[in-house]
């Protein structure tokens, strides 16, 4: 049954390979816990199903888990009462605890013109950092995919750079007019004089000619951020969150958002959602009477 369930969610559902992995975990975990008590599948209720969950509980599985458990449990049983491989589902009482979710730090429009306003082209590597951020936000990079970036997948007349990230998944991302003309003045005005003996094409690069790194990409983001006058710490991770967070409140669609972030799950784009609906409730909080 589980092995036939798994079939389900890869051919018919077809969530990734690492959700079929976790459901897998807890059935066969479920499976095993049931069979050194001497209990039939089809004997198996609500109360056996919570015994479990608070046997896991109890050998040190934490909250997000347990609930992530559940939901397994509640998913197959469901499948099994659907396909009629069970007579009733013994899952569907199982309470799931609410997490409260943590919400993407962002940046406001206000703020992010401000801190791109504020990095002068005409002073010493003025260029390079703002089109490192413009990019940032134009294409909502991860920042192993910015550094890792090469001239050669950057198409100026398209408006796209090919990027690779997670899972070296490789997808096209759209880089707006403003980052356009900030990318071409850089590799056109700047890059140039950072060229060395071992220079790569890597498109970011410093003074010594070699591809930044992270923690180096990091530093000036955060440095750009504190000169423009930015009041909460800013990291690379916050303008892809921010880029994401302005093209929802903007009218895009959230299947969009996902091809241009690179989810594999639509799941892990909805976080935005809820971003966006706490700025709703700010606004009407402020704005109405009765808020």
């Amino acid at each position: 049954m589980i092995d036939a369930f798994l079939r389900h969610l890869a051919t018919e559902r077809g969530l990734s390979d690492a959700y079929q992995l976790s459901v897998s975990q807890t059935l066969v975990s479920l499976a095993g816990w049931l069979a050194e008590r001497g209990i039939l599948p089809e004997e198996t209720g609500t109360e056996e199903l919570a015994a479990f969950l608070s046997t896991r509980k109890e050998e040190g599985l934490c909250a997000s888990s347990i609930r992530l458990a559940t939901v397994h449990l509640r998913i197959f049983y469901r499948w099994l009462a659907t396909t009629g491989q069970a007579a009733m589902d013994p899952a569907e009482p199982l309470a799931t605890s609410k997490e409260e979710k943590k919400l993407p730090d962002t940046l406001s429009a206000r703020h992010m013109e401000a801190l791109l306003g504020s990095i002068l082209t005409e002073e010493k590597l003025g260029r390079r950092d703002k089109a490192i951020i413009e990019l940032f936000y134009s294409a909502g990079l991860r920042l192993a995919e910015l550094c890792a970036a090469r001239l050669e997948w950057m198409d100026s007349e398209e408006g796209f750079l090919r990027v690779i990230g997670k899972g070296k998944k490789t997808r096209l991302v759209r880089v707006g007019t403003k980052a356009l003309e900030v990318m071409a003045d850089y590799l056109a005005n700047e890059r140039p004089k950072l060229v060395g003996r071992k220079t790569s094409s890597h498109i970011f690069i410093g003074v010594r000619g070699l591809a930044l790194t992270p923690e180096r990409v990091r530093q000036i983001v955060k440095r750009r951020a504190e000169m423009a006058g930015v009041p909460v710490p800013v990291h690379p991770h916050m303008l892809r969150h921010s880029f994401a967070t302005h093209l929802l409140e903007g009218g895009a669609d959230l299947r969009v958002i996902q091809e241009l972030l690179g989810h594999a799950d639509i799941a892990t784009t909805q976080i935005y959602t809820h971003v966006s609906s706490k700025g709703l409730k700010d606004t009407h909080r402020k704005f109405h009477p009765r808020g």
